[in-house]
């Protein structure tokens, strides 16, 4: 009796979208734009930990929270900036609703495809949003700077740097008044990121 030969199974590519609450499903290898939606970004953010939670308190300082000291500071910065580029300094850290915030450390050990995973996600947020998928060097220099001078604040405060420690790895900020730092609540983060995006929005449709 002849033997049937056996059928190979088709292999099934691996699963790369991750559910909302929102019901969207976002593929992280390759976004849309159409998959994205503010009030699950703040959701997220509100919910990520900065600094791998090592950070003092009750209460972990998360990156919505820290997306309105970036915001801010940038308007400390450039006082006329046009509000879509304060609205890109809100979104700065908007990956990180789906892929967590990574401390620097270990970015740089994950190498290439992580920033290509990343910078997608980024560019599909901007044109959810109506900014350009790249931005400016100019704008993206102000938010960096924005954001290493939160990040000195924080790693002094809440994460155990000694001021001479944060010098040398994030710079003293320049123009920027310091400021004291009390964690958020996840939904007291959540509501104030989306209460300033909508101020943002509508501002920067006029």
């Amino acid at each position: 009796m002849a033997m049937r030969a056996s059928k190979k199974s088709t292999p099934v590519a691996p699963r790369a979208w991750q559910r909302m609450l929102s019901g969207r499903r976002l593929d992280i290898l390759d976004p849309s734009p159409i998959d994205i939606e503010i009030e699950d970004i703040a959701h997220g953010l509100a919910r990520v930990a900065r600094w791998n939670g090592q950070t003092k308190g009750d209460l972990p300082f998360n990156v919505a929270q820290h997306s309105l000291i970036v915001e801010e500071f940038c308007t400390a910065i450039k006082p006329g900036w046009p509000a879509k580029w304060k609205l890109a300094a809100l979104l700065h850290d908007a990956p990180e609703f789906v892929i967590g915030d990574m401390i620097s450390p270990f970015k740089a050990q994950l190498g290439g495809q992580y920033q290509i995973i990343e910078k997608r996600l980024a560019q599909a947020v901007h044109l959810r949003f109506s900014l350009p998928a790249d931005l400016p060097e100019t704008v993206e220099k102000t938010i960096k700077r924005a954001d290493r001078a939160s990040a000195y604040f924080e790693a002094i405060q809440l994460a155990g740097f000694e001021p001479e420690e944060a010098r040398r790895i994030f710079s003293a900020p320049r123009g920027i008044a310091p400021i004291t730092l009390v964690a958020l609540s996840a939904i007291d983060a959540q509501e104030q990121y989306l209460a300033r995006f909508e101020t943002l929005s509508r501002a920067a449709e006029r």
